[in-house]
């Protein structure tokens, strides 16, 4: 198939022919009128369309007009949009050329590199020219674009950082290897995710405008369409775009106009007082909501050809830009969003009085699903979890290895690395062993020329040198929690619950891995394995039941095991056991006894250098007769225990 006026010619699905996600349709389009909404996140399980709409997304792009001659797509309309050099050619009133380049869909792979995404030394003029000048990366390519990010929750960190900084500001500073250069980084961030596999950061979620979550219809009429599509796809592509061609070039004729006429809508007063009203209500802080939600608004009401914002408009919009603006808790799920606007203040208010409810649980005397009245144990119950006072928390966590005192933020501990891609580079040095991977050019180019070396410079074995880099040591917090008889009495579960959230909570801003074990009745199960997707953990504690006989010599085992699998996996992974327990534990593996057991393990536990902390729940204010296995776990394990 040729070039039919000017629609990209990409083997992808065409956007139009995309049966339902029309929610997910509407954002993008809307910030493809309006870049400034702030980008598009598209939530969902794998295989729901994500990516297939993204993709199609380049079809029905209106073409943006260039600096023809500079390599960052500057606006040549606009001074505010361009480089240093662009900038300088204008100022002195030199004519700029200029060219129609399509808008397109930038992929950012997760794993690119620093050097690709900003851009490095142009090796190539330095040799042959002698002079120190930028290879542009990923960033100049994406700028006046649409930069797609696919599982974006899965991005390296010292990655995001670095394109955070530039979403924020709008800009690419390059300050490296003699290279001093700024050009425009304006770019409409999309990125899809599917939340099993791990939340997203919070900073990298509040540069997304809107957010949209979407699931594989039920409908079977739907699905069978779905199917009939993609076939007609794949056995003739070129006839299959044809078919949605004129579809096509209306909708990019839809969004040049919108664009024209963007300008030109508004938004009543009374609508504008209703929006805060209800953003107010909803206990939403930031700022950005109001403004992304008027943002949406308008380009709705342009896609429409109108130049006022109705309510229609306004409730829309509100579905796409708030939902994710919900969240109490770093890893809570947004509670569904009432945007019936005519009775937004009761239900906003409704709303707020819910999550009040849940951050602060009813009074022991209210919880649980009956009380408890076997002192072995054997009835099963359910306690929500207890709030646990936020000094006496961090009392409890500041000594453990997680939370040194000289490591900070989310990327808490670093390692050298040589010879890996990953990581921010910091020095360089001769490869080891003839291991020539990850090589430095610049460094060796730089020996090269310290040697004596003349134009062109030849390089000799001896010049070489590879990247040292620092990259983040991954972690694993694994929460033991006793959920046996005992537990339940004075509700220590409740607690030992509302200690675990805590800790949660810690993992997630640190990015740890997690994982939940539970032991009760006759063995421990891993409720929740290795993740990073906290919702799941945290929904698995809601629901725990208690009751049963208290198998902890099973608890330690399973974490044994989990150590090892997760190994096998990351070498270099630290692990953490937080057990929350009264110490209790009557159910042997073997017939050596439980002491002898409990001894055996906790010298493997050390051995797999997995770091134990343990939260006693027994109250201080009760002396409790029966045995406790913590103070043997605390020598044997050199485990370090506090009092919840």
């Amino acid at each position: 198939m040729g070039e039919i006026e000017g629609i990209a010619q990409r083997p992808f699905f065409p956007f139009t022919a995309i049966v339902g996600l029309e929610k997910a349709k509407l954002a993008l389009l809307c910030s493809a009128v309006n870049p400034t909404i702030g980008g598009v996140l598209l939530k969902g399980d794998k295989g729901t369309g994500k990516s297939t709409l993204v993709r199609a997304l380049a079809g029905i792009l209106p073409d943006i007009e260039v600096v023809a001659d500079c390599p960052f797509n500057c606006n040549p309309r606009n001074p505010m949009e361009m480089c240093d050099s662009c900038y300088q050619r204008w100022k002195k009133g030199d004519s700029l050329p200029t060219a129609m380049r399509k808008m397109r869909v930038v992929d950012l792979p997760l794993s690119i590199t620093v050097d690709r995404l900003v851009g490095t030394l142009d090796l190539k003029r330095a040799l042959e020219e002698g002079i120190r000048a930028l290879h542009p990366g990923l960033l100049a390519e994406a700028n006046r674009n649409i930069l797609y990010i696919d599982e974006v929750n899965l991005l390296d960190d010292y990655v995001a950082d670095v394109l955070l900084d530039s979403a924020a500001m709008g800009w690419n500073i390059i300050e490296r290897e003699g290279v001093s250069v700024k050009h425009p980084a304006r770019f409409i961030l999309v990125g899809s995710m599917n939340p099993e596999e791990g939340e997203l950061r919070p900073q990298i979620l509040d540069r997304f405008g809107l957010v949209v979550d979407i699931e594989a219809p039920m409908d079977p009429i739907l699905r069978s369409e779905i199917v009939k599509r993609v076939e007609e796809f794949h056995a003739d592509p070129e006839s299959f775009r044809k078919r949605y061609l004129e579809k096509e070039l209306e909708l990019r004729n839809k969004i040049v106009q919108a664009r024209e006429l963007l300008s030109r809508v508004s938004i009543s007063d009374d609508l504008l007082r209703l929006l805060a009203d209800t953003v107010v209500k909803l206990g939403i802080r930031t700022n950005r909501a109001e403004i992304v939600t008027v943002k949406t608004a308008k380009a709705i009401a342009a896609l429409d050809g109108r130049v006022k914002v109705t309510l229609e408009d306004l409730e829309k919009a509100m579905e796409l830009s708030l939902p994710h603006r919900l969240k109490a808790k770093p890893f809570e799920q947004p509670p569904p969003l009432k945007v019936e606007l005519s009775q937004t203040s009761q239900e906003a208010q409704h709303h707020h009085h819910d999550r009040e409810h849940q951050q602060n649980p009813l009074p022991s005397s209210a919880t649980g699903s009956r009380e408890f009245r076997d002192a072995k144990g054997n009835f099963q119950e359910t306690f929500p979890p207890s709030k646990v006072d936020e000094i006496c928390y961090q009392q409890l966590f500041e000594r453990t290895f997680f939370a040194q005192p000289h490591l900070r933020g989310a990327r808490d501990c670093y390692t050298t690395v040589i010879g890996v891609p990953h990581g921010h580079p910091y020095s360089y040095i001769p490869p080891i062993n003839e291991d020539y991977r990850d090589i430095d050019l610049v460094a060796s180019l730089a020996c090269a020329a310290l040697r004596g070396s003349s134009l062109p410079i030849r390089l000799e074995k001896s010049d070489l040198r590879t990247r040292l880099r620092k990259s983040h040591t991954p972690s694993l917090t694994v929460i033991l929690l006793d959920s046996s008889g005992s537990m339940a009495a004075m509700k220590r579960i409740a607690i030992a619950k509302g200690a675990a959230l805590k800790l949660l909570e810690r993992s997630y801003t640190r990015r740890h891995y997690a994982s939940l074990i539970a032991f009760r009745g006759r063995k421990a199960d891993v409720l929740v394995p290795i993740t990073r997707n906290y919702l799941t953990i945290a929904k698995a504690l809601e629901g725990l039941p208690t009751g049963g006989r208290t198998p902890l010599s099973s608890a330690l085992q399973a974490l044994l095991q989990l150590a090892k699998m997760a190994r096998m996996k990351l070498p270099d992974l630290r692990v953490e056991a937080i057990l929350i327990t009264d110490g209790k534990a009557n159910v042997p593996l073997t017939s050596k006894g439980l002491a002898e057991e409990l001894k055996e393990l906790s010298a493997q536990l050390k051995r797999e250098r997995i770091s134990m902390v343990i939260y006693d729940t027994r109250p201080t204010s009760i002396i409790d007769p029966s045995p406790s296995y913590i103070p043997l776990l605390e020598e044997a394990a050199e485990a370090s225990v506090y009092r919840v």
